[in-house]
C-alpha cells in the first residue's frame, strides 16, 4: 500500500495511489536479483576509499578507477565510500547516481542493490540519492576534478569506452567554480556561449577553449579537469592547449585546430547561460514526522517541528526529517522491524512523491548510530551513544568534546593543530595586551591596572600580540557591552579596521557580545576577568553603585575563569557554582555545594580583584541572615547539573560565500580540506561554538562586507536554534591560527606561495605542448 499524510489529529491529507513504486520494481527482479546478490557483493570491498558499479542487464558491473567521475546519462550508478578516521569505526556512505536518460527499470533495481549492500555492510551506512544535475556536495566531493556526464550507456547500446583509446573527438561543456560538470554536447560552434568553458578532446590533444566572460576559478578548474582526463584516460600522453575566447589571434595554431573540426565560425557566439539554479537555501522549517504501518497502509503522521530534540526518535519506529522539501531523511531505529527498515528508502520516495517535490530532491536513510552530520545538525544538543560529556575529558578522534582548561604547551598546540582547535587556543595566553575603549567614537587606552574590567555600556578593543615561529601574530578581539550604543558598536568595528590597517592586515579579527566570550580571550586575563553588568569604565564617570552587587564566577584555572555581575537576588544563585556578594561594608564569598576546590580557589582570586573589603567565606546551607537581607530575601534557586552546560560535539562545516553569480550565496562544501579555500572568495568555517570567515587575498569587497551579515542570517536561520551571539572569527589567507588550521587535515602553510594558480599552470603548459602534435582525430 502507498503511504497516506496525515496530520496530528490523523484526518488524512493526501493519497497517491498511481506510481510504480520500487515495491513492484522489487516483485518483478526479486528472483533474479537474489541469485545474483552473493555475486554481486563478493568484491566489495572494506578498505578506506571509493568503489563504483553501474548496472548493466540489471546486474552490478564495476567501473574501473581511470574512469571514476564520467557518468554515462542513460546508466545508474552504486558508488561506496568507506572512510576510516585514525582512532574511530569505519563508516560508509552508499549512493545511487540516477542518469537524465536512465530507464525506471534500472532505476528500481539500483536501490534495491543500494537497500541490499546495506545490509550486507551490516545496516549501518548513510545511503544516499543522487540526481544528475543535483547532486549532494558529499558526492562532489568524492570527485574533486568533477564529473563528465557522457551521452549514452549500457542500454541505449553504448558501451564504456576504452580508457586508453585515443581515438575519441567529443566536446565537454564546462560549467561551475567549485563543483565542477563537464556535459558532453554537439561538436560544432552552435554549442559555444561567451560565458562558459569548452574542452574540444580529441584523443591525443584537447584544447581548452575560454569564453571571454569566464573568470579565472572557473578557467583553473577547467585546466584541472583537462589534466585529469589526459592523466587518467590518456596516460598522460594528451598535449593541453590553451586559447582565450576574448584573445583568439593570440593563439592562431590552436584556432587553426578548432577550425578544422568545427569549421568556419559564422555570426557571433550565444550570451553567456546563468550557472544559478533555484537552490533552497538553509531553511529553519524543519519538521519531523513517524512514519509506521496501518492495517496495510503506511501512516506519515507529523510528531514535531524545529528545533527538534534527540529524544523524540524512539529506537522501535522509523522517521522522516524534511527540511522544507530541500532535503528528506529518514531514520532507522535500531528496534524497527526489518520489514520497516528494508523498506525506508521506498518509502522515502514516496513521500517525495506525495508532497509533489522535485524528482531531484536529495534523499538520506540512516540508522540510529549511523547519522550523517547534516542529520545531527538539525537537532538541537544531539549526543551520540558513549560520547564523552563534562569536563576534564579528553579529545577522541571524529568527535569534538569539551576538555577542561589545562596548563597548555605552546610547542604542543603548534605541533598539533588539531588540539588547538579543540581547545580554541592559539597559545598558553601569555602573550602581550594592549586594550582600548570607545570613547566619543574614537580610540583610549584603557589603564592596565584595570585590565579584564569590562562594563556592559562600553565597547572595547583587545588586541593580543604572540609569537608563533619566531614571528609576531595578532588578534583583535572587538568586544561589545549589551547596553552600549548602535553608534559606539559601529564605532568598535570602524576602529578595529584602522587597527588591522596599522599592522598591514595581519590581525585575525574577533567579535565578541558581552557574556558570550570564547576560552583564548578568557584565558588572557589570568583569572582577572569581571564583567559588569552595565556603566563605564570611562575615567571621571560615576556609576550608580547599589547597595549589594551579585557576581558568578565559573572557571578552574586562571586560564577559564571569569566573574559575571547578575541579578542580586537569592534566585540568581547556583549551587553549582562560586558566587561573590559585595556590600558597603563585606564581600561574601558563597561557595554551593557542588562547587570544586579549584572553583573555590578561583573564587578567592577573583574576590580580591573586585574587591578591598573584608571577605567572609559562606558555605551553602550555613549562610548569616544579613546575607539574604543583602539579597533581598530568601528565595529558591537554580540547582541544574554541571553537565547540562556542556556543549555536545559537532562535525565542523565549510561553506563558500560567493557573489560571482551576482547574487550573494553560501555553498557548502562537503569533506573539506584546504585545497578548497578559494582565494577569489570568503569562506565560513562553522565549529559550532565559534564561526571563522576565510577572506581569501582576492576575494571582492562586497563578498566580505556581506560575510558579517551572512553570519547573522546563518545562525539565525539555523533549525537547531542557535545562538545569535556565537563568536565570529575573521581570518585573512596568510595569517591562520592553528585554532582555524587545526580542522583541516594535512594544512600546509606553504600553499600559496606559487605555482597554483591559472595563470602558472597556464604558462606550464604553454611551455610543454608541441603544437606540432596537436591532431585532429577524424570521426
Amino acid at each position: 500500500m502507498e503511504p497516506r499524510s496525515e496530520t496530528k489529529n490523523g484526518k488524512p491529507r493526501s493519497k497517491d495511489t498511481d506510481r510504480p513504486s520500487l515495491q513492484q520494481t522489487r516483485h518483478k527482479f526479486s528472483r533474479m536479483m537474489s541469485d545474483n546478490t552473493p555475486d554481486a557483493f563478493r568484491n566489495v570491498g572494506r578498505k578506506p576509499g571509493l568503489q563504483i558499479w553501474t548496472i548493466n542487464n540489471m546486474k552490478m558491473a564495476p567501473v574501473p578507477a581511470q574512469a571514476f567521475g564520467n557518468f554515462f546519462e542513460g546508466d545508474c550508478y552504486i558508488v561506496l565510500h568507506m572512510s576510516e578516521k585514525k582512532g574511530s569505526a569505519q563508516s560508509a556512505d552508499i549512493h545511487y547516481w540516477i542518469g537524465n536518460a536512465s530507464s525506471q527499470d534500472e532505476q528500481g533495481a539500483a536501490a534495491i542493490y543500494v537497500t541490499q549492500l546495506d545490509e550486507h555492510l551490516g545496516g549501518s551506512p548513510v545511503q544516499h540519492r543522487e540526481v544528475q544535475g543535483s547532486e549532494s556536495p558529499r558526492f562532489r566531493s568524492y570527485f574533486k576534478n568533477g564529473l563528465i556526464y557522457k551521452k549514452g550507456g549500457v542500454s541505449s547500446g553504448f558501451q564504456h569506452v576504452d580508457t586508453n583509446s585515443y581515438n575519441v573527438l567529443r566536446l565537454l561543456h564546462v560549467k561551475g567554480r567549485k563543483n565542477v560538470t563537464a556535459k558532453e554536447v554537439e561538436v560544432s560552434w552552435s554549442s559555444f556561449n561567451k560565458g562558459d568553458i569548452f574542452l574540444l578532446d580529441m584523443g591525443k590533444s584537447i584544447v581548452q577553449w575560454n569564453g571571454p566572460q569566464s573568470n579565472r576559478r572557473e578557467k583553473l578548474k577547467a585546466i584541472l579537469l583537462a589534466q585529469d582526463i589526459r592523466d587518467r584516460e590518456r596516460g598522460g600522453r594528451a598535449q593541453i592547449g590553451v586559447v582565450e575566447g576574448g584573445h583568439e589571434q593570440d593563439s592562431a595554431e590552436l584556432m587553426k585546430v578548432m577550425t578544422a573540426v568545427l569549421g568556419q565560425r559564422s555570426g557571433s557566439l550565444k550570451e553567456a547561460t546563468s550557472d544559478d539554479k533555484p537552490v533552497k537555501e538553509q531553511s529553519n522549517n524543519v519538521r519531523l514526522y513517524h512514519v509506521f504501518d496501518d492495517s496495510g497502509n503506511v501512516v506519515v503522521q507529523e510528531v514535531a517541528a524545529q528545533p527538534l530534540t534527540q529524544d523524540l526518535l524512539l529506537s522501535s519506529d522509523c522517521y522522516i526529517v524534511d527540511q522544507s522539501g530541500s532535503s528528506v531523511m529518514v531514520w532507522k531505529g535500531k528496534q524497527a522491524s526489518k520489514e520497516e527498515r528494508r523498506d525506508a528508502l521506498n518509502r522515502a520516495l514516496n513521500y517525495v512523491k506525495a508532497k509533489s517535490y522535485p524528482p531531484s530532491t536529495r534523499v538520506e536513510v540512516m540508522s540510529e548510530g549511523g547519522e550523517s552530520a547534516m542529520f545531527k545538525h538539525l537537532f538541537k544538543s544531539w549526543r551520540d551513544k558513549g560520547q564523552t560529556q563534562g569536563m576534564g575529558k579528553t579529545y577522541s578522534a571524529g568527535k569534538i568534546a569539551k576538555v577542561d582548561q589545562v596548563k597548555f604547551d605552546v610547542m604542543t598546540l603548534h605541533a598539533r593543530p588539531e588540539l588547538a582547535a579543540q581547545q580554541r587556543m592559539v597559545d598558553d595566553a601569555s602573550g602581550q595586551i594592549k586594550v582600548w575603549r570607545i570613547e566619543n567614537l574614537e580610540l583610549a587606552e584603557v589603564n592596565p591596572n584595570t585590565y579584564g574590567q569590562f562594563y556592559g555600556g562600553d565597547c572595547y578593543l583587545v588586541l593580543y600580540t604572540y609569537l608563533r615561529g619566531n614571528q609576531q601574530q595578532y588578534i583583535l578581539y572587538m568586544w561589545q557591552g549589551r547596553h552600549a550604543t548602535k553608534d559606539e558598536v559601529t564605532a568598535c568595528a570602524f576602529q578595529a579596521v584602522n587597527v588591522d590597517n596599522k599592522y598591514n592586515g595581519a590581525p585575525i579579527q574577533v567579535r565578541v557580545v558581552m557574556g558570550k566570550e570564547p576560552r583564548h580571550f578568557l584565558a588572557i586575563f589570568k583569572g582577572k576577568l569581571i564583567i559588569f553588568e552595565g556603566g563605564t569604565g570611562r575615567p571621571g564617570v560615576v556609576n550608580p553603585d547599589a547597595a549589594a552587587r551579585l557576581f558568578q564566577v565559573r572557571g578552574t584555572t586562571e586560564l577559564n575563569t571569569k566573574a559575571t555581575e547578575v541579578l542580586a537576588r537569592a534566585s540568581s544563585l547556583n549551587t553549582n557554582d562560586v558566587f561573590l556578594l559585595r556590600t558597603d561594608r563585606i564581600c561574601y564569598l558563597w561557595y554551593g555545594k557542588g562547587c570544586s576546590g579549584d572553583e573555590r580557589v578561583m573564587g578567592r582570586t577573583m574576590s580580591d580583584v573586585l574587591s578591598k573589603q573584608d571577605k567572609q567565606v559562606v558555605m551553602e546551607g550555613q549562610e548569616p541572615g544579613e546575607f539574604w537581607v543583602a539579597l533581598g530575601g530568601k528565595a529558591p534557586y537554580a540547582s541544574d547539573k554541571r553537565l547540562q552546560r556542556e556543549e555536545p560535539p559537532h562535525n565542523p562545516r565549510l561553506f563558500e560565500c560567493s557573489n560571482q553569480t551576482g547574487q550573494f550565496r553560501m555553498t557548502e562544501v562537503d569533506d573539506f580540506a584546504q585545497s578548497d579555500l578559494d582565494e577569489e572568495d570568503v569562506m565560513l568555517l562553522d565549529t559550532w561554538e565559534e564561526i571563522f570567515f576565510w577572506v581569501g587575498n582576492l576575494a571582492n569587497k562586497t563578498e566580505t562586507k556581506e560575510a558579517w551579515n551572512c553570519a547573522q542570517e546563518y545562525l539565525r536561520s539555523h533549525p537547531a536554534g542557535r545562538d545569535r551571539d556565537t563568536p565570529v572569527i575573521f581570518v585573512k589567507q596568510g595569517h591562520e591560527p592553528p585554532t582555524f588550521t587545526g580542522w583541516f587535515h594535512a594544512w600546509d602553510p606553504h600553499k600559496w606561495s606559487g605555482g597554483n594558480s591559472y595563470e602558472e599552470m597556464k604558462k606550464k603548459l604553454s611551455s610543454t605542448a608541441s603544437l606540432s602534435q596537436i591532431t585532429v582525430v577524424s570521426d
